[in-house]
């Protein structure tokens, strides 16, 4: 099943919806689940992740029974607006096999508020990073409570997938510990277009990624590249915290294909099994980069991990 968020017309805003069987189409289903407790129709989604096991059937029989809505008449929403936390897995692949050992496992917190949808825009702000990236990942989402889980049940408490990109403003001074500047702006956590639960995904640690900007590719890998296995993740994670249903956790990148943002780019990804995110960049100071991934710019020789800024306010 494939969860997303519409605007429609006539149905309204922010409308719960499962993709039809064609994939063209959404089949709303907001009305089969209004029971549930939640505030708005925003957090309609976290009600059924934690209860899916109960309200599965009904939602089933809601989108036999309903008339699907094209998705070419509808506004898609991100498919999970108010997750209560996000949690991160910071430099958890093995970049194509050539490093030699999986590096120390390590997180870090991405805040709720940066998440927009497909068909959204990522927004570069004014301040003096070095580059502008955004990190094809595989994100999981959180089915059920989970509090010290051993890595051979982690599985379980998975309720499905989505992609997910880690917007990033990179060395944003003063040097040291900035992760939160860095990662957790307005709009740096593009999701979607589709949750999808976890039956519909044989192998989560087998999945191509792709994303390209302006049509090109500048990642390609596949998940099995992970250091960290997304049961070790969770494992390690909700030994530290409880992850609640609907958590997101976002499990990382292969860094080699990193290139950098700029104004008018249009990027998409695509994590197989998973629809195809799209979001546009819009940088007000119209700076720019050359256009070199990570592994091309160490290729070349040249300075420090970024391609340097070439145009525009703080360019040196």
């Amino acid at each position: 099943m494939k969860f997303l968020y519409f605007d429609h017309s006539e149905l309204g805003d922010w409308r719960l919806g499962v993709l039809s069987e064609t994939a063209d189409a959404v089949v709303d289903v907001t009305a089969s689940v209004a029971h549930l407790p939640h505030l708005d129709n925003r957090g309609l989604i976290n009600a059924v992740i934690a209860r899916f096991d109960e309200v599965r059937r009904t939602i089933e029989a809601a989108a036999a029974n309903a008339t699907p809505v094209g998705l070419d008449g509808v506004t898609i929403r991100p498919p999970l607006p108010l997750p209560r936390q996000i949690d991160c897995m910071a430099v958890n692949y093995m970049e194509d096999g050539t490093l030699p050992a999986p590096p120390q496992i390590n997180g870090f917190h991405k805040s709720p508020s940066a998440i927009i949808g497909t068909g959204g825009t990522m927004e570069l702000p004014d301040v003096p990073a070095e580059v502008f990236e955004g990190e094809a990942e595989l994100a999981l989402v959180i089915g059920k409570r989970a509090r010290n889980v051993p890595a051979s049940e982690a599985m379980d408490y998975v309720f499905g997938y989505m992609n997910f990109i880690d917007g990033s403003a990179r060395a944003l001074p003063p040097a040291g510990n900035t992760f939160f500047q860095v990662k957790s702006r307005e709009t740096f956590a593009p999701t979607g277009p589709f949750l999808v639960t976890k039956d519909e995904i044989a192998d989560p640690n087998d999945l191509d990624v792709r994303l390209t900007v302006n049509g090109e590719t500048r990642q390609s890998f596949n998940t099995s590249d992970m250091a960290h296995k997304i049961p070790r993740c969770i494992e390690w994670l909700s030994a530290m915290h409880t992850l609640e249903p609907g958590d997101i956790v976002a499990t990382g990148t292969n860094h080699r294909g990193l290139s950098p943002f700029m104004d008018g780019d249009r990027v998409e990804l695509e994590v197989e099994g998973l629809g195809v995110l799209k979001v546009s960049v819009s940088d007000p100071l119209k700076r720019t980069w050359a256009r070199d991934s990570r592994l091309q710019h160490k290729e070349k020789g040249l300075d420090g991990p970024y391609t340097p800024q070439l145009t525009g306010k703080y360019a040196r």
